[in-house]
């Protein structure tokens, strides 16, 4: 399985395709070699030998009253065969017709002879390379001399030697193929070596980066989490390092997320549990009663037990209802449907809502605003609970005749909503957990029985909905101020929906 996984490895699939492209190219390297090859022996045997067809017309004749001069021609090609048996000598006419020749085994294919290429070598000479064909090869071009012959100033055809004939072929063909073999062998060994070598370092040297890259991805595999891909320059593997970095980091703090949400979750289901048992044991304890002492309980003690049984309802009801909307606004589920509206109205009806338990208390609960306020673009029915929530916190933290002041300023593009209280004021170090779930600041006049609550957190997740931001100033022993900005009905803003503390 290991050696299998080693051979299918990107290095080797690079190199098996490197020494194929390798062996194509120097296949057609020798080819091309050796054809070159070819063109040279035969251009260099044209320019030794090119005479030799001018030699021939010019020291013999040829032709006789316009016929064959049978007798001295075969002597004379016999003789220049003896000299050069490589050569296949021709005596055409004024038209190509071979006429007669003196070639080994007296085979030949073509009766006629293209004077084009006879032409341009008597026109040129040696001073380019012309090839012509072969009567006995009709498929090959060679090397030839050709001369025009005369009789009496008459042109009476053409001699025509070929310098690389069927026997010139069959004698060096093995040597040359055999020759062209070795060379060929030689030199794609030595090429091969040396191709293979060098590309092998390379491909090690190209992929050394790759291998950091798979060694960090198995280690973060592995469990290593801090493990992240170092590499210097650019190039694709550079931002595939950076991009695997980018990843293992989201990775990594959504891991990490996931962890506090684990131990909010825990938190909560402990918080909760607190929460629901102290009503439950209340409404429990106070049912028992009755049930137990039913003849002997009179009407008032039974009316202020039911009252009490009444409030810890309440207090279940409300907390379970605190917990619904807040799982809703944590998950998106709810969407915020501004519309516009008056917010001065709004924090009128809600002053009326709670004058009765600010006056219990002898709490001042007074509105600031001046007359003719625009109005604002919002969900009414959320910014009822913003505004509902923050107040309660407030009545629950101020003391009695103490102070509460809610104020609305118009600002460009928004109006400011500030809620203040007298109270004892936040901690600077709980200042910037207060809108936690479940996170409670010291009060010292907050009852264990008045539980923690979910208004603030309930709060700054509607404002988030909405994009704005909440700030909250608070002294010690002065007393807390929340504060946000609602935007006017038409205005264009963008409001960052982070919480600021002072």
């Amino acid at each position: 399985m290991g050696n299998n996984s080693f051979f299918n490895s990107l290095f080797w699939k690079i190199g098996a395709t490197f020494l194929v492209t390798l062996l194509i190219l120097s296949a057609v390297y020798l080819y091309i070699s050796v054809y070159t090859a070819e063109m040279y022996f035969q251009e260099a045997s044209q320019k030794l030998n090119a005479e030799i067809a001018p030699h021939i017309a010019g020291e013999n004749r040829c032709f006789i009253d316009g016929e064959v001069n049978e007798e001295v021609l075969k002597e004379v090609f016999h003789s220049v065969m003896v000299i050069n048996p490589s050569i296949e000598v021709y005596l055409l006419d004024t038209e190509g017709k071979i006429l007669t020749y003196f070639a080994p085994n007296k085979i030949i294919k073509l009766d006629y002879v293209p004077l084009g290429p006879i032409k341009e070598f008597i026109e040129v000479g040696v001073s380019s390379f012309v090839m012509g064909i072969d009567p006995k090869n009709v498929t090959a071009m060679k090397g030839f001399s050709a001369s025009e012959v005369f009789e009496d100033s008459t042109l009476r055809g053409y001699i025509y030697v070929i310098l690389g004939g069927e026997e010139y072929e069959n004698a060096t063909q093995f040597v040359f193929g055999s020759y062209m073999l070795r060379l060929g062998v030689r030199s794609m060994a030595i090429t091969l070596i040396a191709a293979a070598l060098i590309s092998l370092i390379a491909l090690a040297f190209i992929t050394r980066n790759l291998r950091k890259i798979i060694l960090v991805i198995r280690r973060f595999k592995d469990g290593d989490l801090n493990t992240r891909v170092k590499l210097k320059g650019k190039g694709e593997l550079s931002e595939f390092a950076s991009s695997f970095n980018d990843m293992a980091d989201t990775i990594v703090r959504n891991m990490e997320e996931m962890k506090t949400m684990d131990n909010l979750r825990r938190e909560l289901v402990a918080n909760v549990s607190h929460d629901l048992r102290t009503p439950l044991a209340t409404i429990q304890g106070y049912i028992e009663t009755i049930l137990m002492k039913a003849d002997t309980l009179s009407e008032a003690e039974r009316k202020k037990y039911m009252e009490t049984i009444f409030s810890s309802t309440e207090r279940l009801r409300n907390l379970v209802e605190e917990l619904f909307e807040l799982s809703k606004l944590e998950a998106r589920e709810s969407k915020a449907n501004p519309e516009p509206f008056s917010i001065a109205e709004l924090v009128q009806d809600i002053q009326q809502k709670n004058l009765i338990m600010a006056e219990s208390k002898n709490i001042d609960l007074s509105l600031k605003f001046p007359y003719n306020l625009p109005l604002v673009n919002a969900d009414i029915g959320m910014m009822e609970k913003v505004l509902q929530n923050l107040l309660d916190n407030a009545l629950k933290f101020t003391p009695d005749g103490g102070n509460i002041t809610i104020r609305l300023t118009p600002e460009k593009n928004f109006i400011f909503v500030s809620i203040k209280d007298d109270g004892q004021g936040i901690s600077q170090d709980a200042l910037p957990h207060i809108f936690e779930r479940y996170q409670k600041a010291e009060r010292t006049n907050l009852s264990e029985n008045e539980g923690l609550g979910l208004g603030l957190a309930i709060v700054k997740k509607i404002l988030e909905v909405h994009e704005i931001a909440i700030n909250v100033e608070s002294d010690k022993e002065k007393g807390t101020v929340f504060s946000f900005k609602v935007p006017i009905y038409g205005a264009k803003q963008t409001i960052d929906a982070e919480a600021t503390y002072s």
